[in-house]
């Protein structure tokens, strides 16, 4: 499989070590460099965990990158503090969530048109997305 041929799985389970110290739980995944996060509580780490991993895999999703197997917890090392916790994600709200997030565009428009369309209470965000939709041939649900 080439690097364009990645598949995406929708569930993804991943060790992750809890390392636990007077100020929190700092949480780093052995077989996803750079993925790390934190927390106060264990509840919270654990939230935290799920969404850095869940981002960290759209990232990688994203720029086509080889996702590696997940190690085996028997397999990772453990200091007297810490604890492997497995974490699961769900893809599919979260690609949904991320892919329909808002971005801002900055456009120019002439002044006179502007004020026209302040006179008719113009939604532009509204308006652009529409004519973009139907530009593009996308039917008005489809994303």
């Amino acid at each position: 499989m080439n690097k364009n041929d990645t598949v995406h799985k929708d569930r993804y389970i991943y060790p992750a070590i809890f390392d636990y110290a007077d100020d929190g739980i700092s949480v780093s995944f052995p077989d996803l460099p750079g993925c790390f996060t934190c927390g106060d509580t264990d509840d919270e780490a654990l939230a935290m965990a799920k969404e850095a991993m869940a981002l960290h895999l759209y990232g990688m999703e994203e720029d086509k990158d080889d996702i590696p197997a997940p190690s085996s917890p028997r397999t990772i090392k453990q200091g007297d503090n810490q604890a492997i916790v497995l974490i699961e994600v769900w893809m599919p709200p979260f690609r949904h969530e991320m892919q329909n997030q808002a971005v801002k565009k900055t456009l120019t428009i002439p002044r006179w048109l502007d004020s026209v369309a302040k006179e008719h209470k113009v939604n532009y965000s509204h308006l652009l997305q529409e004519a973009l939709k139907e530009h593009l041939g996308l039917q008005k649900d489809s994303h």
